[in-house]
């Protein structure tokens, strides 16, 4: 097994955060990981991406070329990896952020209002988890548990006081991908 994944927004929302966790997330279940992230010189605003590949045999090359896996939290980011996208792929797409459907029929799709529901859990600040809990619907060689436990062990101290948040964000984001997984052609 080996799965690649994108994660492309602007700077300052959570991008690499997002990635991190995932790459945690699978090392701490004994599977062999990379994470690369690229940005640009601005610290909020530019544009930001990391690759995540996952495995559970050595990783010949971190380098990512058409992944089965992205999120999409911008429209430039959506509008730069869906036609890069594997056919087959799952791109999840921060749905605050796009204002048009998929150009492909090819992949799966899924719309997630990342914004507003990480708005509704009280901050602004947790829509990468909610996309990343929303790219778990597929990815099952990692579990939401799996996830939370990297938070709890890689989240910085003084950030400990929003794992309940963080946990809320990750299951919400699950819970509508998985609702919305059965609505989309591939």
């Amino acid at each position: 097994m080996q799965k690649e994944i994108i994660i492309a927004g602007f700077g300052g929302q959570g991008v690499l955060f997002g990635g991190q966790v995932l790459a945690y997330a699978a090392m701490d279940t004994g599977k062999d990981v990379t994470w690369i992230p690229s940005y640009g010189p601005e610290m909020r605003g530019g544009t930001a991406n990391c690759t995540v590949v996952i495995a559970d045999h050595e990783i010949g090359s971190p380098l990512v070329k058409n992944p089965p896996l992205a999120i999409a939290l911008n429209l430039p980011s959506f509008d730069k990896y869906e036609p890069m996208l594997a056919s087959g792929g799952t791109l999840i797409v921060n749905q605050s952020m796009v204002d048009h459907s998929a150009q492909r029929s090819d992949i799966h799709a899924i719309f997630v209002p990342c914004n507003e529901i990480a708005e509704e859990i009280g901050d602004k600040k947790l829509m990468n988890m909610v996309a990343i809990g929303a790219m778990l619907t597929a990815l099952p060689e990692i579990k939401i548990e799996d996830v939370e436990k990297a938070l709890e062990a890689h989240l910085p101290a003084r950030h400990k006081h929003l794992l309940p948040k963080n946990y809320e964000a990750l299951k919400r984001g699950f819970e509508h991908a998985q609702k919305e997984w059965d609505k989309v052609p591939a």
